[in-house]
């Protein structure tokens, strides 16, 4: 009888440890993202923003320019049909064979994002390189619009730390995606919206990456909007999405706003 008591005994022990520790981690784990964003800043590591930590249920669609034109105009006649701001990343080459198209992306209201002079690998560039491939598009910009961007996107989203660095020191975020629409790899419409729709990744503070040149972008456009907007999501202008007061970036790529 007694060796059954203390086995009882050790056993409403062990569950009572059992529940005090999973508490512990219940604890730590609603401190994680501020404890993950701590340890990034030790390590010295530096994250682009792939994503936004919000309570909002707001979303952020974009769209790289980098190439084509053909369905730019397509693109703004159905955000405008909706009421739905987003931001375009538009390298220098884009800006230069259509500066009317730039204008009107201001004039309607869109963010105007940096998307670097010629899109190429910017990890391989020295700093000086970087801030020529940054500063050279912005000045084409400010000059076309009168906008102050303060957008980039990596081309390919190819980052290390000089680059997310030397960004921020230009007045820059450094600004990705946590939802690609694979649009570029001309899958098709319903792949586009079946991709983002009902991508894994997609919550609040989502960025969804988009294409202006893809073949399918355009056709699909109309139903991704609706379709998000059915899940009740706002969809607005990165630059909107993100904190304005002081915040870091998780190893996750999640900005978090600081408390």
């Amino acid at each position: 009888m007694k060796q059954k008591s203390k086995r009882k005994k050790h056993f409403l022990l062990g569950g009572i440890l059992l529940l005090f520790l999973a508490g512990l981690l219940s604890q730590a784990f609603s401190y994680w993202p501020s404890v993950m964003a701590s340890v990034s800043v030790m390590l010295g590591k530096e994250m682009p923003i792939y994503s936004v930590d919000t309570d909002k249920k707001q979303i952020a669609l974009s769209f790289d320019a980098a190439w084509g034109d053909k369905d730019t105009a397509k693109i703004l006649e159905i955000l405008k049909k909706h009421n739905v701001k987003v931001t375009f990343f538009m390298t220098g080459g884009w800006v230069d064979s259509f500066p009317e198209n730039v204008k009107m992306i201001a004039a309607e209201g869109h963010d105007l994002g940096n998307h670097s002079e010629n899109h190429k690998e910017m990890s391989k560039l020295t700093e000086e390189e970087i801030r020529e491939e940054v500063q050279s598009v912005h000045k084409k910009v400010k000059e076309l619009t009168g906008v102050e961007m303060s957008l980039f996107r990596a081309p390919y989203g190819d980052y290390d730390d000089k680059l997310v660095t030397t960004v921020n020191s230009l007045g820059y975020q450094c600004i990705l995606w946590n939802v690609d629409s694979l649009d570029w790899k001309d899958y098709g419409v319903d792949s586009i919206i079946k991709t983002v729709c009902n991508h894994k990744n997609l919550a609040n503070g989502s960025i969804i990456l988009m294409h202006n040149g893809a073949t399918y972008t355009a056709e699909a456009l109309e139903s991704v909007i609706t379709g998000l907007e059915a899940q009740g999501y706002e969809l607005v202008p990165i630059s909107q999405l993100l904190h304005s007061g002081e915040a870091t970036v998780d190893p996750t790529g999640k900005q978090i706003p600081k408390t």
